[in-house]
């Protein structure tokens, strides 16, 4: 589904990651963790087209994206519910899940039942059914949160990234984008997940890759990383996040 091989990446002449290699197999959750400044956003932004990679390769489904716009890998059916969310605050919640099905009512992407998949949204993050009619920039950091992640899902996307969802959100919040990233996974949909809370994205996810300073340092099933001494002591209480 995607596959990173050599990955490099930066900012003018900051180099932040060092060739990675991340693989995210279909109908799967990958979660990468690591402490702040380790690569974890820069890694999202350059698979997104957000940023252009300086070396490497990206591919979705068989197929090159490494150094295309943003909007085209978008097209081809990447999903990317960003850090800061960086939702349409003038905008209605309806309005900014209707703006995630864009490649859809124009023809990019198959366009599907749309109003069915507004409905399944609603159902999916309730509290967005309730507030449904309000301004963007009205909800709480917490409903924000989840606009942003199911304006992702309203793509209908072949892949989501999921780049710190639960970032500045109460405890509760936290469990609730859990649950529904849960059962997501449970209808299939194939995510690459960037946490802060390594021991919850472990619990989520099948498969874990460990970033230190701009490289992968440790791979692994996601069971088996829970267990890792060194992950342990390093991201699971040993030694904050």
């Amino acid at each position: 589904m995607l596959s990173i091989k050599k990955l490099e990446a930066g900012y003018g002449k900051v180099k932040v990651l060092h060739g990675i290699d991340i693989e995210v197999p279909k109908g799967r959750v990958v979660t990468l963790i690591g402490s702040n400044g380790a690569g974890k956003t820069t890694t999202m932004r350059a698979i997104s087209g957000m940023i252009r990679p300086t070396a490497g390769e990206v591919s979705l489904s068989g197929k090159r994206i490494d150094g295309l716009e943003s909007h085209r890998i978008a097209r081809l059916g990447m999903a990317h519910s960003p850090e800061g969310r960086r939702v349409f605050p003038t905008l209605t919640v309806t309005d900014n899940l209707t703006l995630g099905a864009f490649p859809r009512l124009t023809g990019a992407r198959a366009r599907g039942d749309v109003p069915g998949d507004l409905n399944r949204a609603m159902d999916l993050f309730p509290r967005l059914k309730e507030r449904r009619t309000q301004l963007a920039g009205t909800l709480s950091g917490g409903e924000q949160q989840m606009l942003a992640m199911a304006r992702a899902v309203m793509q209908n996307p072949d892949l989501v990234l999921l780049d710190e969802p639960s970032m500045g959100l109460a405890p509760i919040l936290v469990e609730e984008v859990f649950r529904i990233i849960a059962r997501l996974k449970s209808e299939g949909v194939t995510m690459l997940l960037v946490e802060q809370f390594a021991a919850a994205a472990l619990n989520v996810a099948d498969y874990g890759y460990v970033l230190e300073n701009g490289r992968i340092s440790v791979h692994g099933d996601a069971e088996k990383l829970k267990h890792d001494p060194a992950v342990v002591a390093a991201y699971l209480g040993g030694g904050g996040h």
